[in-house]
C-alpha cells in the first residue's frame, strides 16, 4: 500500500510562486542551485512540517526543474511524500547507514545527488550559517570547481512577505491562541498546580477553535510568581496563590504558522506599580500599531513605543518584536531602534512588549499584525487587559 498524499495546506500555484521568488534570488547571487536545510524554510516551499531536522536532510532547488528534491532520513521519506506538494520521485531517502556515521552522512547524500543529477554547478548555495563548519568545508572540498554562496537567510526574507493564503492561516491560528488564553483565564485559581493549568490550555491549543484544530504545539511558557521576573521558563510544581500574579506566552499552530499572545493574569488585585506598567504598555503598543504601516521603519515603530512608554515613567531594554510566521521567529527583521528594515504590506511581526525589570518585577502583553497601509493590524482579538481574576 502506497502513502497517500494529504490535502495540500496551499494550491500548487502558491508554492511555485514561492520557488519562482527563490528562483528569482538565486539568478541575481548566480546561484545554479540552492540546498535549503532550515526547518521552516523547507516548510514554506513544500508544506513539509514533519519534526526530522535533527538529522541531516535538505530541500535541492535546481534552476532546471519546476519542483525541487527533497534528500531525508530514509524512515522520513513516507512523511514526506504525505505532506509535500512535489511529486514523490522528489523525496528521495538515503540509507540509514548515513546515521551516526563518522564519516559519512546525510549531506553527503545531497552532494552525491548534486552532483550527479547537476553534474559539475559553477555555484552552489548553502545555508552555512546553519550548519556545522565541517558541513561546510564538506560541500566545499567535495563540489570542486563550484563556488559555494552563503544564502542563510535568503529564503527567510523572502517568507516576510504573507500572502493573503498565509494570512489567512495566521488568522486561525490567532484565534486559538485567543481561545488558549480565555482557558488560562478559567482555569488560573489559587491552589491549583501550574502543571494542571498548562494542561487545560495545552490542551484547547490542540483542539483549537472555530473548528480548526491546532496542528502542532509550539513554545509554551507559564511564568508564575515568584518567578514573574523570569521570561522562558515552563510551568512548575508548585501551586498558584492569592495575590499570584502569572505571565503567559504561547501560540497557537496551523501547519506551522503561528500568532503568539502574551498576556498578564493576576489572582486578586495587581500592585499599583503593575498596573502603572500595563498602562504605560498598552499606549506603547497603541502607538507602535499607529506606526507600523507601509513606508515605515521597523526603527519608527520602535521609537513609538519607547516614547510613550517613556512619558509613562518606564523603559524596556529589550527589542519590541520580530518578524514571525512559520515556527514562531523569522531571524531577519527586528522591531528595535536602529533596525532600518522598511514595511511592506504583509510583513508580520510578534509585537512582543514583554518588560522584566530586575529580579523581582515582570510583565508582558503582546499582539501579532500585519504591516498594512493604515498601520498595524492585529489578528488576535483579546482585550489588552490586566487581567484580574475574582475568587
Amino acid at each position: 500500500m502506497t502513502m497517500p498524499k494529504a490535502t495540500p495546506v496551499f494550491p500548487r500555484a502558491e508554492y511555485l510562486r514561492r520557488l519562482a521568488a527563490v528562483k528569482s534570488e538565486m539568478e541575481r547571487r548566480e546561484v545554479d542551485v540552492l540546498v535549503v536545510t532550515a526547518p521552516a524554510n523547507i516548510t514554506y516551499l513544500s508544506g513539509y512540517t514533519s519534526k526530522s531536522g535533527y538529522v541531516p536532510q535538505g530541500l535541492v532547488v535546481s534552476l532546471k526543474d519546476e519542483e525541487p528534491t527533497f534528500l531525508t532520513r530514509r524512515m522520513d521519506g513516507p512523511a514526506a511524500i504525505h505532506q509535500m506538494f512535489i511529486d514523490r520521485s522528489r523525496v528521495i531517502g538515503y540509507p540509514e547507514a548515513l546515521i551516526a556515521n563518522p564519516d559519512r552522512d546525510g549531506y553527503d547524500a545531497i552532494i552525491d545527488f548534486i552532483l550527479e543529477k547537476e553534474g559539475r554547478p559553477k555555484a552552489v548555495g548553502v545555508e552555512t550559517k546553519l550548519l556545522p563548519a565541517l558541513t561546510v568545508e564538506k560541500f566545499r572540498a567535495r563540489v570542486t570547481g563550484a563556488k559555494i554562496v552563503d544564502c542563510t537567510n535568503a529564503v527567510t526574507w523572502i517568507r516576510g512577505v504573507k500572502s493573503d493564503l498565509e494570512i489567512a492561516l495566521m488568522r486561525e491560528a490567532a484565534a486559538i491562541s485567543d481561545a488558549g488564553m480565555l482557558k488560562a483565564k478559567e482555569v488560573i485559581r489559587p491552589r491549583v498546580r501550574e502543571a494542571d493549568a498548562s494542561a487545560e490550555i495545552i490542551a484547547t491549543l490542540v483542539r483549537g477553535a472555530n473548528g480548526k484544530p491546532g496542528t502542532d504545539l509550539a513554545s509554551f511558557f507559564l511564568c508564575a510568581t515568584p518567578r514573574t521576573s523570569t521570561c522562558h521558563i515552563r510551568w512548575t510544581e508548585d501551586v498558584f496563590q492569592q495575590g499570584s500574579q502569572v505571565n503567559l506566552e504561547f501560540s497557537g499552530v496551523r501547519h506551522g504558522y503561528t500568532s503568539p499572545l502574551m498576556r498578564t493574569m493576576s489572582i486578586g488585585k495587581p500592585s499599583d506599580h503593575i498596573r502603572r506598567l500595563h498602562e504605560g504598555e498598552v499606549a506603547g503598543l497603541e502607538a507602535a500599531l499607529v506606526a507600523a504601516k507601509t513606508g515605515s521603519t521597523c526603527n519608527d515603530v520602535a521609537a513609538a513605543f519607547n516614547t510613550t512608554l517613556k512619558k509613562h515613567g518606564f523603559e524596556k531594554e529589550s527589542r519590541c518584536g520580530y518578524a514571525v510566521g512559520i515556527d514562531w521567529t523569522e531571524p531577519t527583521a527586528s522591531l528595535k531602534e536602529g533596525d532600518m528594515t522598511v514595511l511592506k504590506p504583509n510583513m508580520t511581526f510578534h509585537l512582543m512588549l514583554g518588560n522584566w525589570i530586575g529580579e523581582d518585577v515582570g510583565y508582558v502583553i503582546s499582539e501579532t499584525f500585519r504591516v498594512t497601509d493604515a498601520g498595524g493590524e492585529p489578528f488576535t482579538k483579546l482585550p489588552r487587559e490586566l487581567f484580574e481574576i475574582s475568587t
